[in-house]
């Protein structure tokens, strides 16, 4: 019955007979035949369990499973048929398990033409057992393969033969490999022999590296260069001061290696002829005339121009023009201002951009009787802006200052960060519009952290009358003093203050004003109400608990009190009292408002474990200890400024 499954194709037919039969055997390989998606494919493996192997072998070709079919003509020892196979379909494993019987069945020129095959198809990478036959039959053949002779040569260097590996390699004809084991082996000599006898760029550039590493410059210079690796020798000669071999090196190399060069020699006095080369080779006119002309080289500036053709010449007189009006502006601003020529100078640095050093601002700096107050104050706020535009945020406060607009030099002294000069700045000044921008820049910073910049802050915004501003300093300091440290207390007296301030501000539009007065107000109301809920525990718990309840009714309760505080009294109240399923049921409450809620934030962690323990419930999410005691790191700077400011004003 069962053969006769092998031929209806019954497979489920086929597994109750082989269970009937007790064939545990055929019966694995059925399930392990499942995988297969061909149905022949499992049918065939029916057939070999049930010895039906002609039958197997038609049904693998049928469903064109030829690794299958090879391993049957294994498992039945027709290794004939398999070496047909694997020609035929490409099957290296069975190739590879076959060639031991081809080694002793047929003759060495056979064998020998099968492993070039493997080789071909480099496969004998993932096969090292075989490597030793690959010598054995290379041995006895005239002329070997050469990919052959290189893969036996890394395998021999895989094992530490080296001596070996060389002898192979230099068959090979593969310098970069001979060159890399002779420096591995420390033959450098040897290795620049061969460098040098085969000018492989690859070798001479691996050998450059070598001696680099050994400190041996020279060596590196010239494998570098026979490399044609022009940048590195170019930062080794710079870096070590070859300054001849650096202009040869340049001139063979890239425009942009030839402009690293060139500024090389630019930095140095005595080589800016070297510098005027090099720009002029990598076609940097501008600059090469540059050099030339300010340093009056004539005759490298002939030199230039007779060895331009027609289209560079055109370019080089339209540089040439500019470079020389530049250049006379430069070099006379100095000259200008020493005959008191100051508009004529500073127009100059206007118009040319010219760069502007502390003593050359100095020098330009117009003397206060010398011409009318008016002109003299538009002259310095000329000269300030160009200081402003080149980033001497200093040097503009300074000339600002002079020509008696304060408001431009604090925004100089803004855009510098120099918080101390300008807090000092401020304070001079005594200008209500300073106050209130010095002011601003302090509150872009981290105030918190510094007692001192929070008490320059309400000096200045008191100073300026910029009460509106306060107030909101004042609601910010509240906020802080809530989600910080939960000191309820020190909010109230802030808001307290931000309140007074919104009060007595002029503020243009009267309807918004108002408007923030109202909710100012409902914002106290609701802090104050939640700071006598808080007392109440100590006095009468359970009207505290119904006052909880009531705020949590409130509309807008978050923009006062967070709703974690308000369900940690009560959280903590029922855990002290034992009842902590009460305590449980506020917790998951809690949750569904605030999913996200992190409870150790609002509730001791101790209360929490001890919870959840007397429940029988997991800690589970947003439990965490990271910021549980969060409000008890406060700096004591932070607490002493905020008391001082709540408690003494």
């Amino acid at each position: 019955m069962a053969k006769m499954c092998v031929k209806t194709r019954r497979l489920d037919v086929a597994r109750v007979c082989l269970a009937n039969m007790g064939h545990a055997r055929g019966a694995r390989a059925m399930r392990e035949a499942e995988k297969e998606p061909e149905r022949d494919a499992r049918v065939a493996r029916l057939a070999i369990e049930l010895g039906m192997n002609e039958e197997a072998e038609v049904l693998l070709k049928n469903c064109q499973r030829f690794d299958l079919l090879n391993i049957f003509y294994q498992s039945t020892d027709q290794w004939g048929k398999v070496g047909n196979c694997c020609e035929r379909y490409l099957l290296l494993l069975s190739r590879l398990r076959l060639q031991p019987k081809i080694q002793n069945s047929f003759h060495t020129p056979y064998a020998v033409t099968y492993v070039e095959k493997e080789i071909k198809l480099h496969f004998f990478l993932k096969i090292p057992q075989t490597y030793a036959k690959c010598l054995r039959y290379s041995t006895n053949v005239p002329k070997p393969p050469r990919k052959l002779r290189k893969w036996w040569a890394q395998y021999m260097e895989s094992t530490g033969e080296m001596d070996v590996a060389l002898k192979f390699y230099q068959q090979a004809a593969d310098p970069l490999s001979l060159v890399r084991v002779y420096c591995y082996c420390g033959n450098l000599d040897k290795a620049a022999e061969v460098a040098n006898e085969t000018g492989d760029r690859a070798a001479c550039y691996h050998l450059a590296r070598q001696f680099e590493n050994n400190d041996e410059i020279k060596q590196a210079i010239h494998f570098f260069t026979r490399a044609m690796a022009f940048g590195n020798a170019i930062r080794i000669c710079k870096e070590h001061g070859f300054e001849d071999q650096l202009m040869n090196l340049a001139l063979l190399s890239t425009p942009n290696d030839m402009i690293e060069a060139a500024r090389h020699y630019e930095d140095r006095p005595d080589t800016l002829d070297k510098a005027v080369m090099l720009y002029h080779k990598a076609g940097h006119f501008s600059r090469a005339l540059g050099i030339a002309v300010l340093l009056n080289m004539l005759l490298v500036f002939v030199g230039i121009m007779w060895h331009s053709n027609r289209n560079e010449i055109r370019n080089v007189i339209k540089e040439l023009f500019v470079i020389l009006k530049q250049s006379r502006y430069k070099d006379h601003i100095c000259p200008i201002a020493v005959v008191k020529k100051y508009a004529e100078a500073i127009s100059i640095c206007s118009s040319h951009d010219v760069r502007l050093t502390e003593d050359l601002v100095e020098k330009l700096t117009i003397p206060k009787d010398f011409m009318d107050q008016h002109q003299r104050e538009r002259l310095l706020s000329k000269l300030a802006g160009c200081c402003m535009n080149q980033g001497e945020y200093h040097l503009a406060c300074k000339k600002y200052t002079q020509a008696g607009d304060k408001e431009k030099a604090m925004r100089a002294l803004l855009k510098s960060g120099d918080t101390e000069k300008i807090i000092f700045f401020a304070g001079v000044s005594r200008m209500r519009n300073l106050y209130v921008m010095a002011a601003n820049y302090l509150q872009s910073l981290d105030w918190r952290k510094d007692p001192e910049i929070m008490k320059n802050i309400i000096s200045f915004y008191t100073k300026g009358r910029a009460l509106d501003s306060l107030a909101g300093f004042y609601d910010a300091c509240a906020q802080v003093e809530i989600d910080e440290y939960q000191n309820y207390e020190k909010a109230m007296g802030a808001l307290t203050e931000a309140f007074k301030c919104l009060t007595k501000a002029k503020m243009a539009n009267k309807q918004q004003q108002e408007s923030k007065i109202t909710e100012l107000k409902s914002r106290i109301a609701l802090v104050k109400k939640f700071i006598q809920t808080r007392r109440l525990f100590d006095s009468d718990p359970q009207e505290g608990i119904k006052q909880c309840h009531a705020l949590l009714g409130e509309q807008d309760l978050e923009s006062s009190v967070r709703f974690g505080d308000v369900y940690g009294l009560l959280i903590e109240y029922c855990a002290s009292q034992g009842n902590h399923e009460k305590a449980y049921h506020y917790i998951q409450e809690l949750r569904a408002r605030m999913p996200n809620v992190t409870l150790s934030y609002f509730v001791n962690m101790k209360t929490l474990e001890a919870v959840h323990r007397s429940v029988r419930a997991p800690l589970g999410r947003g439990v965490g200890n990271g910021d549980a005691d969060k409000s008890k790191l406060g700096e004591e700077s932070e607490e002493e400024v905020m008391e001082e400011l709540y408690d003494g004003e």
